[in-house]
């Protein structure tokens, strides 16, 4: 038996569900955003998380580079929200116009209608295969207990609890 192919890995993957979240960087006054599954809570002392980045993003370059970033988990009505921001080609700048956001106390760019925020400062970088899993010390976190409409991503696509 051989080993998996990138596509039958990410077939299986896909059978994993997962929530949906922006990750945001703030380099030389510019915004950088992505949509991110793979962020996971690590450590509740120290509050760590972890968001695993492809190398060749701009997305890496620029939170290597400041070492501060921002998490928003998305409800399902943020859906194109996440889909614009998982779009290749998009333009380098600019990519939070469209978006209702506000600044955090580290200054990133958190989105308004998160059901819950984050930021982190980056406390390591470890290198995997054609990612880095970025590790960062929670500063901020703030989640409305009200909401319950979580946007997760399963098979490949979007979809919602209910």
């Amino acid at each position: 038996m051989s080993g998996p192919t990138p596509t039958s890995l990410r077939h299986a993957m896909a059978h994993f569900a997962t929530g949906v979240t922006v990750v945001t960087t703030l380099e030389d006054g510019h915004d950088h955003a992505m949509t991110a599954n793979s962020v996971t809570s690590v450590s509740l002392e120290p509050p760590l998380v972890l968001v695993c980045v492809q190398q060749d993003s701009g997305w890496h370059d620029a939170v290597v580079s400041s070492g501060v970033w921002g998490v928003s988990i998305l409800p399902v009505g943020a859906r194109p929200t996440a889909t614009w921001l998982s779009t290749g080609g998009r333009p380098l700048y600019g990519q939070l116009s469209g978006i209702p956001h506000h600044r955090g106390e580290l200054g990133v760019a958190l989105v308004d209608d998160a059901l819950a925020t984050l930021e982190c400062r980056t406390t390591a970088l470890h290198e995997a295969g054609d990612h880095t899993i970025v590790v960062g010390e929670v500063i901020t976190s703030l989640a409305d207990a009200r909401r319950d409409d979580p946007l997760i991503y399963y098979r490949s696509r979007y979809t919602s609890t209910r």
